[in-house]
Order: structure tokens, then C-alpha cells, then sequence
């Protein structure tokens, strides 16, 4: 068919008006949905019965570094051997990694790169669990090495004190026997075993100054301990692994679990030597007689010893305490009787 002029016109004209029209509008987005912010981390925490256990441990350590060695009779050499003695060995160790771990809470560094890790909650959780499984990791941890040191630096300083009283109190065990009264029996030795014996196995009470000194170090409040130490490289002991661990999981704001805490405070090595440290002081009593043994069982085997074992489960080099046996008793002078009869005059040979 033949298309007239004028109509082919019209339709390349319509064609051309066709290709100049603007493109359908292209289908609605979706709707954008922000995700809510992240909720913040929990607070840095430990429970009320940690900080209990720091401050007992706080509390022991100064009464033992307190013990005086100016003995004046018999009586206050059994007081001093009893305030000494009393501690329970796994409270005392439970005591040490708590108050460790206050410590390395005093590295701003450490805290604050830990906490870079508790920004997503399930990440957090699941950091937390891999320390607690695994107290040694702690150690990979950013800053470790400066929280380290804090806690073998305070543990070292505090076995330091309580060693410089039981080297003065072992010493006055030869010096006293100047006096007489320390020469005499010990009046109702077997009670007095049976009395050490029970007073190491009650626990010990936090001073509530001490709780609260020791809360505020948590919260991160300024100054609340001077604490200075060393960086400190790995591998650390044990107790300051888990020192550490539990350090990372206060700021982790994870430590609200007393129950999921409770296999950091489970170390055989230091509960070992507390436990020794006791068998000697009950073997010293019980063959100890006079009252200067008493006060060389109490310089020796109750302070000497148990700042060995705070020294060993720091990590700390330390001269070895060597036990020695009870202190011979002084040696009596011995005073030449004197005679009235004169000498006799030599008589010269005829």
C-alpha cells in the first residue's frame, strides 16, 4: 500500500515527538531502617565478696608486717604468735589474686583497651568465656605486660614487709634469752597448739575503710591506690595470670558471676606453701618449750614462711628463707669458784 506524503509526515513526526518524552519514574526505594546505637558496656565491676576478700588479705598483711619483736613477757609473745597465725590458707590465696587484680585495675591502659572489646555485647560475652576457660590468655591481652607489673610489684612489696618483720622477730629469739622470763615454760603448750591450730582456719575481716578504699579503686576513681611497678613481660605465675584474667573481666563489666569467678581463685602451688607454712608452725609449737621458741616459730615459720610463699606465687626473686632449727639456749657463763685458802710459801733449798 501506498502511504501519501502527508501521512508519512505524520508519523515521523509523531515517532520524533515519541523519542523526546521523558522515561517512566523508576519504582519507589525501600525505607531505610538505622539500626539502634549499641547499648554501652557494662561498668567495670567486681562482686562485694572479692573486694571482701582484697581487703582481708590488705588487712592481714599489715597486722603481720606490724608484729613487733620487743617482746616484754610471755604473754605478749603468745598474743604476737596468734594474731600471726591467724589466717585460712585458701582465703589468704583468694585474698591475693582479688587484691591482685584491684591492682591491675590501676593501669588506665589496660582498662581502657579491654574495654575496646566490650562494645559488642556478644563479642564481649564471648571474650570473657575464652579468659575464664583459659586464665593464660589474659597475657595476649593490649597492656597486659603494664597491669602485670602492678600486681607483682604490690604482692612483692607487701611479702617484702612482712619478711623484714620476721627477720627481726627470728632474731629476737636469741636476743631475749637475755631476759629470764623467756627462758621459762610455756604455760598450757598443748592449748596453746590446739589455739593456733583453730585460728587458722578462721577467715579473716576486711577493715570497712580498706572496703571502701578498695570499692573506689574499682569504680576507677583517681588516686584511690598508689600502685607503681615495671612493664612487665610473660610468662607470669599462676596467681598473677588469674590476678590478670579477673582484672579483664571487671572491665569487660562481666565479672557479676561470683559463681563463674570462682575457678580463678583454685591455685595448687600457693595453696601448697601456705599449707606447708602451717604444718611447720604446729611441728615448731609442738616440741617448742621455753618462750623464746615460741618467738622463733613466729619469726620463721609464721612470718618468714608466709612471706616466701606471697614472694613465690608474685613471681618474685627472693633470697630462700632456710629453716633453721629452734635457737640453742645461751650459753651460761661459767664463773670459777673462788678459794679463801692462801698459797703456801715456796721454802728455799738449804
Amino acid at each position: 500500500m501506498k502511504l501519501s506524503p502527508r501521512l508519512v509526515l505524520t508519523l515521523v513526526t509523531a515517532a520524533a515527538l515519541a523519542s523526546c518524552a521523558s522515561p517512566p519514574p523508576p519504582p519507589p526505594l525501600p525505607v531505610a531502617v538505622v539500626p539502634p546505637a549499641a547499648p554501652p558496656p557494662p561498668p567495670v565491676g567486681l562482686p562485694a565478696s572479692v573486694i571482701q576478700s582484697a581487703g582481708a588479705y590488705r588487712a592481714y598483711m599489715r597486722r603481720a608486717a606490724d608484729i613487733s619483736p620487743a617482746f616484754a613477757d610471755g604473754a605478749a609473745v603468745e598474743q604476737s604468735l596468734i594474731s600471726g597465725v591467724s589466717y585460712e590458707p585458701h582465703q589468704f590465696l583468694r585474698g591475693a589474686i582479688a587484691y591482685g587484680a584491684l591492682m591491675a585495675l590501676q593501669s588506665p591502659q589496660f582498662v581502657a583497651s579491654v574495654r575496646t572489646f566490650a562494645v559488642d555485647p556478644a563479642g564481649r560475652r564471648a571474650l570473657a568465656a575464652r579468659l575464664l576457660a583459659d586464665p593464660n590468655y589474659a597475657q595476649a591481652l593490649p597492656s597486659a605486660d603494664a597491669a602485670a607489673g602492678l600486681i607483682v610489684a604490690a604482692l612483692t612489696a607487701d611479702a617484702a614487709r612482712v619478711r623484714h618483720a620476721g627477720e627481726l622477730v627470728k632474731q629476737a629469739a636469741y636476743d631475749v634469752q637475755h631476759q629470764a622470763w623467756s627462758k621459762g615454760e610455756v604455760a598450757g603448750r598443748d592449748a596453746r597448739l590446739a589455739t593456733a591450730k583453730t585460728a587458722s582456719t578462721q577467715p579473716v575481716s576486711a577493715a570497712p575503710e580498706d572496703v571502701t578504699l578498695l570499692s573506689a579503686a574499682v569504680s576507677g576513681q583517681s588516686g584511690a591506690l598508689a600502685v607503681a611497678g615495671d612493664v612487665l613481660s610473660p610468662p607470669y605465675t599462676a596467681v598473677v595470670s588469674r590476678a590478670l584474667t579477673l582484672a579483664a573481666v571487671a572491665a569487660l563489666g562481666e565479672a557479676g558471676d561470683d559463681a563463674a569467678l570462682q575457678p580463678l581463685f583454685e591455685e595448687k602451688t600457693g595453696d601448697f606453701c601456705l599449707n606447708m607454712a602451717k604444718l611447720n608452725v604446729y611441728q615448731c609449737l609442738s616440741v617448742a618449750k621455753p618462750y623464746y621458741e615460741d618467738v622463733f616459730c613466729l619469726g620463721q615459720h609464721v612470718l618468714l614462711d608466709t612471706a616466701q610463699c606471697v614472694a613465690k606465687i608474685a613471681g618474685a626473686v627472693t633470697p630462700a628463707v632456710v629453716a633453721e632449727a629452734a635457737p640453742p639456749p645461751a650459753p651460761v657463763p661459767v664463773v670459777k669458784a673462788k678459794t679463801s685458802a692462801k698459797p703456801r710459801p715456796k721454802v728455799k733449798a738449804k
